[in-house]
């Protein structure tokens, strides 16, 4: 019974602190995670960031995950990354305060009536009142949180009630005599950390044994030091697959745990066989094992803080080989899926990039028109392909976003998204197109008309100006420079109709051949398509605004 009422208890206590972070982070509206990679090119920002940001969602290895995902998008260099992580190390000992607060006060009436049960009680009603009578999805958020603090203080409670009974078992409290030897003590607390998957559920369990009465500070502190080097597990484990740089970053995790704690440990435990330290026989409590926590982690943050670029040059001894070369999906993180805001945020580069390829590939099939070259058909090739990597693997990408829990902005940018993704490759494809019209009049030897040759001449500078004009808009978000594409949609239609009936005439009178005027029309369908495709780009920015506007 014992065993299977502690637990249950933990259990609770997993799924609550879960349900509260989760709760935390959608409140703050995704808009942590983009902060955390805008505004990290500081190391001092970096560390504050990773702590605030770990300090909401309560959960080191989550924000060292995310960190990990930046770089690998190349987005975040390693060297920026290891502050964040620093950081993150400290901002997971906020949880220890959480539990202490929550579980504080006995003794007095005004204690009692704002004891640990009372307290759960008035949090659980008040967060199932928020999820069952409000359509707000914010006070959703924050019934969340509540129903969060209240299912993990009820998991402290019954592993404490569990527990309780354990200090007065001597096989127990020999258990906790040997956990005094550091090197044992360290390797359990990595072991126990590592099971858990989470550094803040260990030290909440630890609290939680500290009810017994039996936990001296010589056993917690080794225990505390080995719960720091085991969170490193989730994130080795969230490298797998990475880029080298990803890997290192991870690395790094490891590297600043182990060295920092190995530092104080060499220190602490050298000085106490020097000094005999008569702290060392203190009882623990909910408090205690909170303070302790949080002085280890951050003393480590001070001691390692100036060495980042060591920590570098270690986490790059376990991954050698050189950066993988570029890919078009390389941004799309799969790590980012759980932050849609993230998600997006790459997803909005990743666009970006793939719309000046569209318009590099139909620059480059106009040239050919000019001067064909075999190098220069190549190329339009390549970028048509680039294309279709980039719809491929975007087209999936948002698709995976549209399963996450989004705002109606969000879920509005993602259909925009999905919307101008096609549009974009069909650009692609008519440079192709174009390249092929190009290369059959250079295989055979076709010459069109001096009038032919003007009317293509105007019409690539508007095919030009209108690509330009809505790339423009669209990579830099421009929804007043998007207004200028529909006019000129209209004249590029009417220079397209004029095209087709001067060409009409041009057969008649012998001017132009058979032959010329199937690769005279060809080139005319797909500028007409070029244009139509960009002004459905514009349309759909203009969507974006309005929805914009309207919220």
């Amino acid at each position: 019974m014992f065993i299977l009422e502690l637990l249950s208890g933990v259990a609770l206590f997993l799924f609550g602190m879960t349900l509260m972070g989760d709760g935390l982070k959608r409140l703050s509206g995704n808009k942590l995670e983009p902060i955390l990679f805008r505004l990290s090119g500081k190391a001092w920002k970096g560390l504050l960031l990773g702590t605030g940001v770990t300090a909401v969602i309560q959960s080191s290895s989550a924000t060292s995950v995310m960190v990990v995902g930046f770089v690998n998008a190349g987005i975040m260099k390693v060297h920026q990354a290891i502050p964040v992580i620093l950081g993150a190390i400290l901002g997971t000992s906020i949880t220890g305060w959480v539990i202490f607060l929550g579980s504080a006060g006995s003794g007095s009436e005004l204690a009692s009536i704002l004891s640990v049960s009372t307290l759960t009680a008035v949090m659980a009603v008040t967060g199932i009142l928020f999820r069952l009578f409000s359509k707000d999805k914010r006070h959703h958020h924050l019934g969340d949180i509540m129903l969060g603090f209240a299912i993990l203080m009820l998991g402290m409670d019954q592993m404490s009630d569990a527990t309780s009974s354990l200090g007065s078992q001597p096989w127990f409290t020999s258990t906790l005599t040997t956990l005094t030897n550091p090197v044992l003590g360290i390797l359990v607390g990595i072991a126990f950390s590592a099971v858990l998957q989470s550094a803040s559920a260990a030290v909440g369990i630890l609290q939680a044994l500290s009810v017994t009465g039996v936990m001296s500070f010589a056993s917690t502190l080794p225990l505390l030091m080995g719960i720091t080097i085991g969170a490193s597990l989730p994130v080795l484990l969230s490298a797998l697959g990475a880029s080298p740089n990803g890997r290192r970053t991870a690395y790094s995790y490891l590297a600043a745990s182990v060295i920092g704690v190995l530092a104080l440990a060499s220190v602490f435990y050298i000085a106490e066989s020097i000094f005999t330290f008569t702290f060392t026989g203190l009882i623990m409590n909910p408090f205690y094992i909170a303070l302790i926590n949080t002085l280890l982690r951050l003393l480590i943050v001070i001691i390692l803080f100036p060495f980042c670029d060591v920590i570098e040059a270690i986490a790059s001894l376990f991954v050698r080989e050189n950066a993988s070369s570029k890919n078009p999906a390389l941004r799309l993180e799969a790590r980012f899926l759980a932050h849609p805001a993230l998600a997006l945020e790459q997803c909005r580069l990743t666009i970006s990039e793939m719309a000046s390829g569209a318009e590099l590939a139909i620059k480059e099939a106009l040239t050919l028109l000019a001067g064909y070259s075999d190098a220069r058909y190549a190329h339009v090739e390549s970028l048509e392909n680039e294309g279709d990597q980039y719809e491929d693997a975007l087209g999936s990408y948002l698709m995976n976003i549209t399963f996450q829990e989004l705002t109606e902005h969000q879920s509005h940018v993602t259909s925009i998204f999905l919307h101008s993704l096609s549009d974009l490759e069909r650009i692609s494809d008519h440079a192709l197109n174009i390249a092929n019209s190009a290369k059959e009049i250079h295989d055979k030897n076709l010459t069109l008309s001096d009038a032919a040759k003007h009317e293509l001449t105007v019409m690539t500078e508007a095919i030009l100006e209108i690509l330009h004009t809505t790339m423009e808009a669209f990579t830099s978000e421009n929804p007043q420079l998007a207004q200028k594409v529909d006019p000129l949609e209209t004249v590029i239609n009417g220079l397209c109709v004029e095209m087709k009936m001067r060409h009409v005439e041009r057969l008649q009178n012998g001017t132009c051949t058979i032959a010329q005027g199937f690769v005279f029309n060809d080139l005319i369908t797909n500028f007409e398509r070029v244009s139509a495709h960009c002004s459905n780009i514009a349309v759909a920015m203009d969507m974006l605004e309005l929805h914009a506007d309207s919220l």
